[in-house]
């Protein structure tokens, strides 16, 4: 028989597995967040399988984005580029298949709100180094 902290554990694995899975979609769906899942999926990863932290934080783009965000509250400004570029293109593609004028105003709302999220972060300088394999 299972005991609580091995549930616990199962919890918190497929929770983490979920997170990354979405925070993974968010690359491609700008409403989406990717960060926040990443980070989310780091810390229940920490707490269930180090095996799997470590195998996530060796994703280049996955471990370089966490680290970035954990140790500096920075993101690189490729990232803030590639991000806003692409909810707004989104955005307007949205806007003009749906056509509706109340649609329109929630969504560009929405851009608006993720534009400035975005932007508040400090842009993270070049020179910083990607610290790779974390054993």
């Amino acid at each position: 028989m299972l005991k609580i902290d091995s549930y616990k554990k199962i919890l918190y694995i497929v929770s983490g597995t979920l997170c990354l899975i979405l925070g993974s979609i968010g690359l491609f769906v700008p409403i989406l967040p990717t960060t926040p899942f990443w980070l989310l999926t780091a810390w229940l990863y920490t707490r269930s399988s180090p095996y799997l932290y470590r195998k996530v934080m060796n994703i280049p783009l996955f471990g370089n984005c966490i680290r970035n965000f954990h140790e500096y509250k920075a993101i690189p400004l490729r990232g803030k580029i590639i991000t806003i570029t692409t909810l707004w293109i989104t955005i307007g593609i949205s806007i003009w298949i749906i056509a509706k004028v109340w649609i329109a105003i929630l969504l560009i709302a929405i851009a608006i709100g993720i534009t400035v999220h975005i932007l508040s972060y400090k842009t993270l300088p070049p020179d910083i180094p990607n610290k790779k394999d974390i054993h």
